[in-house]
């Protein structure tokens, strides 16, 4: 290995995720959350023992650690460089890291999702990512509920004041002390066997729950009465 190889390593292993990590954490403690639904939440918890959480890919930032406070709970991760930096930020948090992807290493990535809900972990899953396109939420949330056993809770994270970047996904920071609403959706339980029809049926309802959920929940912004109801 050459030394360029072996500093692009140390920066993907090491560097990139802990000074990333200390970037996200500085941030994210000055936002006030505010929970919505959880009831949502706790009652697919109560009856499944597990649940798989789904997100817009343009959202994440500040769910990376109020979601590490759902602990035990995991994500799946590609494979690629990116996703080695993601990982050691992931499980720096406490999340639990499986790698694969549709591309690579998929079928092992849901045999291991299946074996943690088993044993009581939460998953987190980005349902657009990681290269969109932006606001489809893609198959691969559907047969990850099916093999957890676990039903998905769409996760609306709506944050007062934030910057937009010009990626793909129109990515979203929240500003330092930001109001975040982070609210749940009521779970849907996705059935082990599907034929393609039904699996579809299911994707659709799912993209356009979060959809509508997402335009409901920014609107409050514009409620007076809703900001003072929750932030009072």
């Amino acid at each position: 290995m050459t030394l360029k190889d072996t500093l692009k390593d140390f920066c993907y292993q090491q560097f990139f995720p802990r000074a990333g990590l200390i970037l996200v954490k500085l941030i994210s403690r000055t936002y006030s959350y505010r929970l919505v639904d959880t009831h949502n939440e706790q009652g697919a918890l109560d009856r499944y023992g597990s649940v798989v959480y789904a997100s817009w890919h343009q959202r994440f930032f500040p769910g990376i650690t109020f979601f590490a406070t759902r602990k035990p709970i995991a994500i799946m991760i590609s494979q690629s460089r990116d996703g080695e930096m993601v990982a050691r930020i992931v499980d720096i948090l406490g999340w639990q890291a499986v790698r694969g992807s549709s591309s690579k290493g998929g079928m092992r990535a849901l045999k291991k999702i299946r074996q943690l809900t088993g044993k009581g972990y939460r998953i987190g899953h980005i349902v657009d990512g990681p290269q969109g396109p932006f606001g489809v939420v893609k198959p691969g949330l559907i047969t990850i509920a099916q093999f957890a056993g676990a039903p998905i809770v769409p996760v609306i994270v709506s944050p007062q004041r934030y910057w937009m970047f010009s990626s793909w996904d129109r990515f979203m920071v929240p500003k330092p002390f930001s109001k975040v609403f982070i609210r749940f959706a009521p779970p849907i339980v996705v059935p082990r066997r599907l034929d393609e029809k039904s699996f579809e049926t299911i994707r659709q309802d799912v993209q356009a729950l979060i959809k509508e959920l997402v335009r409901e929940t920014d609107n409050w912004w514009r409620s007076p009465d809703k900001i003072l109801h929750y932030f009072s």
